[in-house]
C-alpha cells in the first residue's frame, strides 16, 4: 500500500464520511494540531526515565488519537466506521495524576518561567501546543456545535497536567523553579 494518494495535491482533503474540505478548514486545523500535540507528547515520553509517567503519556497519546478521529468526522454524516470515544474517566485520570504529583510539590507562590532543564522545557512546549489545540477546538465548536464538550474539557485538563508534570519532574530532578519577577 502506498502512503501517498495525490488526492490532496490541490489543497483539499476528505473527512471521515467523504466530505471534501480545504486543508485550511478549522476542522483540519483542529485535528492537525491534536496530531502535532500527540507527536510532541511522544517526544516528552521518550525523555522520561520513570515507567509510571511513561504509561500515563501512552494513555494520553491514545486519547489524543480518539480526539483526532472524532474531529476528523463530518458531523453531518453518520460514520460507517466504529470510532473510539472519550469518557469522563479519561479526564478524571488526569486529575488523579495531578493530585498524586501535587502531593510532593511545594505550594506555588509565583508564576514560573519555562525552562531550567531540557525535559521540563519540552513539557512546557507540549503544554502550549495543547492550549493551541484547545483554542482550535473552541473555534470549531463555535462554528459547529456538534463537537463533543468533553474534547475541550480533556484538552484543558491535559494542559494543566503537562504543567504539573513539568513541576513534578523538575522537583524530582532537583531543578529549581525559575520565578517570574515582574519589572516594576
Amino acid at each position: 500500500m502506498k502512503i501517498y494518494t495525490k488526492t490532496g495535491d490541490d489543497g483539499i482533503t476528505s473527512l471521515i464520511g467523504g466530505t471534501k474540505v480545504l486543508k485550511s478548514h478549522i476542522r483540519i486545523e483542529a485535528y492537525g494540531t491534536v496530531d502535532e500535540l500527540n507527536s510532541y507528547i511522544g517526544l516528552c515520553k521518550d525523555l522520561l526515565t520513570d515507567e509510571p509517567e511513561k504509561i500515563i503519556l501512552v494513555e494520553v497519546q491514545e486519547r489524543l488519537f480518539t480526539i483526532g478521529s472524532s474531529l476528523a468526522c463530518d458531523p453531518g454524516k453518520k460514520s460507517k466506521m466504529l470510532l473510539p470515544d472519550l469518557k469522563e474517566t479519561d479526564v478524571e485520570l488526569l486529575e488523579k495524576e495531578m493530585d498524586r504529583m501535587n502531593e510532593t510539590l511545594p505550594d506555588m507562590k509565583h508564576f514560573i518561567l519555562p525552562g531550567g532543564h531540557t525535559t521540563l522545557s519540552h513539557f512546557h512546549i507540549a503544554r502550549c501546543v495543547c492550549r493551541r489545540a484547545e483554542r482550535c477546538c473552541v473555534r470549531l465548536e463555535a462554528e459547529s456545535p456538534e463537537i463533543e464538550k468533553i474534547i475541550i474539557r480533556y484538552l484543558n485538563r491535559l494542559s494543566d497536567f503537562l504543567f504539573v508534570l513539568s513541576r513534578y519532574y523538575g522537583h524530582r530532578l532537583n531543578v529549581a523553579e525559575i520565578p517570574w519577577k515582574p519589572r516594576m
